[in-house]
């Protein structure tokens, strides 16, 4: 059995260490993700029903049935730009060297 000293255990590899980065950028990264998984449930959800009340029903007089196919169809459209949208922010997030390839 092989003996190891508290030095040689705390340098080797694999040893607890995170290669995300900094707790910083963790944090950056959970906050983009919970601020368009927020935006992912309220801005459809939202835009649906103030769309069918709204902009359907009221200003464009459309019965019922149509204002429930047509703010379903507006509620769709707002998911893809959300999630389009944070596709684009999480592209652009990480730094541009690890995208890029390293340049010695």
């Amino acid at each position: 059995m092989q003996s190891y000293d508290k030095a040689s255990l705390s340098s080797g590899t694999g040893t607890g260490t995170d290669n995300r980065g900094s707790d910083g950028s963790l944090v950056a990264v959970l906050k983009t993700l919970l601020f368009f998984t927020i935006l992912m449930i309220t801005l459809p959800i939202g835009l649906y029903f103030a769309s069918k009340k709204y902009l359907f029903e009221e200003s464009l007089g459309y019965s019922s049935n149509d204002s429930y196919f047509y703010a379903a169809i507006l509620a769709v459209v707002a998911v893809h730009v959300v999630l389009a949208l944070f596709v684009y922010v999480a592209w652009n997030e990480g730094p541009r060297q690890s995208r890029e390839g390293k340049q010695d």
